[in-house]
C-alpha cells in the first residue's frame, strides 16, 4: 500500500512535469542508506574541499568496509555458507561516464577500491572471484582474512539451526553425549562469550541482515558519482552474486539526469534493472520519489503484489536527481528486529551540518506486532 504521508523528498512537491522545468542550481549533496551517517558526514568533507565525488563516495563507504560490526559489508561481514566472506561492489564515475566493479572477491577489505581501480587501470569494467583478488594483489593490497570472531560465531550458529526431518544437526552435540550433561558447543568453543553476543549471533543466523552501503553524491558543479558495496546475502552459496556489482542494478549514474542505488534482496534487483529504471524515471520527468515508487511496484508486480510472498524479502532504492532533489523508498515501512520495530530510513548531508535520518517511503505497510 503506498503511504504517500510518509515521503520524504530533498525538493518541493511539485508535479513531475513541473519539477523538470523548474530543476534549480545543483548543490552539494550526499545520500546513502541508513547505516551511512558516517559515511555521508566523510564524502561531504571531501566534497567541500574541492575532492572528486567518486573519491568521495569512496572515502564514505570504507568506513563501513573496515569496520567490523558493520556485519553487511566488508571486513566482518557474514560469510557463505562455507564460512567464507565473499564481498562484492562497483563504482560509477559520472564526469567520465566510466564503472568498475568485482563480484566474489575474497581476502580483501575494501572492495571499492578495486572496482575503482579496475575502472582506472584496465579496459573491463567487472573482474570476479580468483581474478578480482588476482588483479587486487597486483595493485599492492594485501589478502587478509575477512571473518571475524563475532561473525564466525553467528556462522557456527547457524550451523546448529540446519536440521534434518528428525531434528538431528551434525553441528550440535553427538548422539553419544551423556543424557543429560552435554555440553553446549557454542559455549565450549566461545566460553567468553555473553549471553548479549550469543542473542545477536542467533538473530543473525535465523534472520541475517541484507545491508550493503550504498553512496550516491552531487556536488555544486554538477559532477556526480556513486558507490555500492556489500558482503552479499549471509550464508549464500559459494560465487552468489547479487545486485551490489552490477551496474544498472545495484547503482547507475547519468550526471546528466540523476544517479540511484539499492540495498537489500539482489535477485529482486536484478530482475527489474533498478537503478537504471530510476534513473530513466527521472529522465521521463518523474520526481526522485516517483521513480522510485514505480521501480517498488515492479518488483511488487513480479510476486503478483501477493504480500504473503512479498513479506519474505525486502528492497530499498535511493535516489539522487541533478539539482540535489533526493529520495528513499522501501518495499515495505519496516522489519522486526529482536524484539522491535525498525522503520526503513535512509542518510542524508546536504551540507549545513551533521548527516541525519529520513524516513523512507514505502509501497507496502508491514503491521506491527
Amino acid at each position: 500500500m503506498l503511504n504517500r504521508r510518509n515521503w520524504m523528498v530533498g525538493a518541493v512537491a511539485l508535479p513531475a512535469a513541473a519539477q523538470a522545468q523548474t530543476a534549480g542550481k545543483p548543490k552539494n549533496i550526499v545520500i546513502s542508506s541508513a547505516n551511512g551517517l558516517t559515511c555521508c558526514d566523510i564524502a561531504m568533507s571531501w566534497i567541500r574541499s574541492g575532492k572528486d565525488t567518486l573519491d568521495a563516495v569512496v572515502a564514505g563507504v570504507n568506513v563501513n568496509e573496515l569496520d567490523p560490526n558493520d556485519n553487511s559489508v566488508g571486513y566482518g561481514g557474514l560469510p557463505n555458507e562455507e564460512g567464507v566472506v565473499e564481498l562484492d561492489a562497483c563504482v560509477m564515475h559520472g564526469p567520465t561516464r566510466r564503472a568498475g566493479s568485482v563480484a566474489s572477491i575474497r581476502g580483501i577489505k575494501t572492495p571499492s577500491k578495486i572496482a575503482k581501480l579496475v575502472m582506472e587501470e584496465t579496459d573491463h569494467v567487472m573482474l570476479a572471484g580468483e581474478g578480482a583478488l588476482r588483479f587486487a594483489k597486483a595493485m599492492g593490497f594485501t589478502e587478509e582474512n575477512l571473518l571475524t570472531e563475532k561473525s564466525r560465531l553467528a556462522f557456527l550458529v547457524w550451523k546448529r539451526t540446519l536440521k534434518d526431518q528428525n531434528g538431528h544437526s551434525n553441528w550440535s552435540d553427538g548422539v553419544d553425549a551423556p543424557p543429560g550433561k552435554s555440553p553446549k558447543a557454542l559455549l565450549r568453543l566461545f566460553p567468553n562469550v555473553d549471553e548479549e553476543t550469543l542473542a545477536w549471533a542467533h538473530e543473525m543466523a535465523v534472520r541475517p541482515p541484507t545491508g550493503t552501503i550504498n553512496c550516491l553524491a552531487l556536488n555544486e558543479k554538477g559532477e556526480m558519482s556513486g558507490c555500492t558495496t556489500t558482503s552479499g546475502l549471509a550464508w549464500k552459496l559459494p560465487g552468489r552474486v547479487g545486485d551490489s556489482p552490477i551496474i544498472g542494478a545495484g547503482l547507475y549514474v547519468d550526471q546528466e539526469v540523476g544517479a540511484a542505488g539499492s540495498t537489500g534482496r539482489g535477485e529482486e534487483n536484478i530482475r527489474t534493472a533498478g537503478a537504471h529504471t530510476i534513473v530513466e524515471n527521472m529522465r521521463h520527468g518523474m520526481s526522485p520519489a516517483e521513480a522510485v515508487m514505480d521501480a517498488l511496484k515492479r518488483v511488487s508486480r513480479n510476486y503478483d503484489h501477493d504480500l504473503k510472498r512479498l513479506d519474505k524479502f525486502d528492497i530499498n532504492f535511493y535516489a539522487l536527481r541533478k539539482d540535489g532533489a533526493f529520495a528513499g523508498g522501501s518495499l515495505w515501512s519496516g522489519q522486526m528486529r529482536g524484539t522491535g520495530f525498525v522503520s526503513r530510513q535512509f542518510a542524508v548531508n546536504d551540507g549545513t551540518g551533521n548527516s541525519r535520518l529520513m524516513d523512507c517511503a514505502y509501497l507496502h505497510e508491514r503491521r506491527r506486532p
